[in-house]
């Protein structure tokens, strides 16, 4: 994968937040966000520590996901590593829509961020890398609905909006380092 092969470039000449190297991975929900995450992660972990953090896990459920809430526990998390402080992430519960447990997160050599809105303004300037990873619309909602249920078409309809003003507001496909299709 020439993706990992630029990633262990950038590392050796990227300078840390704290200790920590920060890839955020974004693009539209049913990109392969998490599949990237899970190769990079699997590639590189024989040679560092790594964490890996998943926005669905920081959203606090479907209404304003990608609001002020997540800028300030992103910003959160960066301060942390700036500090190498452990850091207690709140996990959302989605089957009891409230945050209901916590996750710590000590300093890892490299940290990914993935998901819609892992690469925000606010992050942006702390990465390593950032990657955007592209779509067909159609394809990325059948893929959403075949992960997590036609039940939630309604709140996926409402999402793909909202992901829209947010890529569009922040300029996060044209502030990316690496532009990958499926």
């Amino acid at each position: 994968m020439h993706l990992v092969s630029a990633l262990n470039d950038l590392y050796g000449n990227t300078p840390p937040v704290g200790k920590t190297h920060i890839i955020a991975i974004d693009g539209p929900a049913g990109a392969g966000k998490t599949t990237l995450a899970n190769e990079i992660f699997q590639a590189m972990s024989t040679k560092y520590s790594i964490e890996v953090i998943h926005m669905d896990d920081l959203y606090n459920g479907w209404q304003d996901a990608l609001g002020d809430e997540l800028t300030a526990l992103l910003s959160s998390i960066i301060d942390s590593q700036k500090n190498m402080n452990t850091f207690k992430i709140p996990i959302f519960d989605w089957v009891n829509y409230s945050f209901t447990s916590v996750r710590e997160l000590k300093p890892p050599q490299i940290l990914i961020l993935e998901g819609v809105g892992s690469a925000r303004s606010c992050v942006r300037e702390f990465t390593m890398a950032t990657i955007w990873i592209e779509v067909d619309r159609a394809l990325g909602i059948q893929r959403v609905l075949a992960r997590d249920g036609e039940e939630i078409e309604t709140h996926m309809k409402q999402w793909l909006i909202d992901q829209e003003i947010y890529f569009t507001t922040d300029k996060t496909r044209e502030s990316a380092d690496f532009i990958l299709s499926t």
